[in-house]
């Protein structure tokens, strides 16, 4: 089995820090967000080869890998943003003996048996219930068959979102069906979309089943992110103690970072070689090599390198007067 992990999207929810850096190795939770995807995969089911589909900064994700990982990977670049239908079908030429295919969208961290999930079926799609379904793809279900795949539907007749995490048997059919519809220039929403070639293989009587993913949590936007970071932290139950450092636990310290005098947490996480000096941060991602001192953070996410510097106040008020400071 083969496993595809879209990672070309230019991430603009996550700007300024997409600038610099791709979506995929954007720090949560003591790691990068591909890194959390590829553990929890390789750990669970046998891959042959992983193919990223990159976009721009694509030799940071192959340097990345490279340091962190002993893998077969192959990387294609996707320089039109056409959507994850495209994105995919630019991995075709990797399947010349139709293995089965693992497709993961690279923004989205879960937790599933995947092994468990797979086990001999055609092909299964993972669906988590949600309270707006418009959002996303969605699926309509009969005693756990899919008989309906609608990418953001206005009306949709199901909360079961298509989470991002699909196992695909029949990858020459996947492959055909994709080329079809890209030469017809059947595009949702102006993209080909995977939902739409899911439902051509439905319609070809392919039978896809679902499994539920209880845990899965979005990385796309600053607030998700932290969101992310809270849940990686507070089931791994990190704490990182310090000499003269307060840590309120569930804290993430990479061992090269260096922090002192300070108050660090709850639901930090400290990027390697970042250095933190008389500061209080809570509730925070700090990146790679990121410089802090004199500050108070909540709710931040620091980028790679990023110097932040401050001041503490020195301040003589008297009874019943009101300061505030900026």
């Amino acid at each position: 089995m083969k496993l595809i992990l879209p990672i070309a999207g230019e991430g603009t929810r996550l700007r300024p820090h997409t600038y610099t850096v791709p979506k995929a190795l954007i720090q949560v939770g003591g790691k990068a967000i591909i890194a959390h995807i590829l553990d929890g995969i390789l750990s669970s089911v046998t891959i042959e080869e992983v193919i990223f589909i990159v976009g721009r900064l694509g030799e940071k994700v192959e340097n990345y890998i490279n340091k962190h990982y002993n893998i077969k990977a192959t990387y294609i670049e996707q320089t039109e943003r056409l959507g994850l239908g495209h994105a995919v079908f630019l991995a075709k030429d990797r399947f010349k003996r139709w293995d089965p295919a693992l497709i993961v969208y690279g923004d989205t961290i879960f937790n599933v048996n995947l092994k468990k999930a797979i086990g001999e079926v055609d092909g299964c799609i993972g669906v988590k219930e949600v309270k707006d379904p418009r959002r996303f793809g969605v699926a309509e279900v009969k005693n756990g068959v899919i008989q309906r795949l609608v990418e953001k539907p206005q009306n949709p007749a199901s909360n079961l979102a298509v989470v991002g995490v699909n196992y695909i048997k029949n990858t020459k059919l996947l492959f055909a069906l994709l080329e079809q519809m890209i030469k017809k220039g059947k595009k949702t929403k102006g993209e080909f979309q995977l939902t739409d070639v899911f439902q051509l293989m439905i319609e070809e009587g392919v039978r896809l089943e679902t499994f539920m993913v209880d845990e899965w949590y979005d990385c796309g936007k600053p607030e998700t992110l932290l969101l992310t970071n809270r849940y990686i932290l507070e089931k791994n139950g990190y704490y990182e103690k310090q000499k003269d450092t307060v840590i309120l636990p569930p804290v993430y310290i990479h061992p090269t970072a260096k922090v002192t005098r300070s108050v660090i947490g709850p639901y930090v996480s400290i990027s390697e070689n970042a250095r933190i000096i008389s500061s209080i941060i809570k509730d925070s991602i700090i990146g790679e090599g990121a410089y802090i001192e004199g500050y108070v953070l909540a709710s931040s996410v620091i980028g790679e390198h990023a110097i932040c510097k401050g001041t503490f106040k020195h301040l003589n008020v008297g009874d019943s007067s009101s300061v505030e400071t900026t």
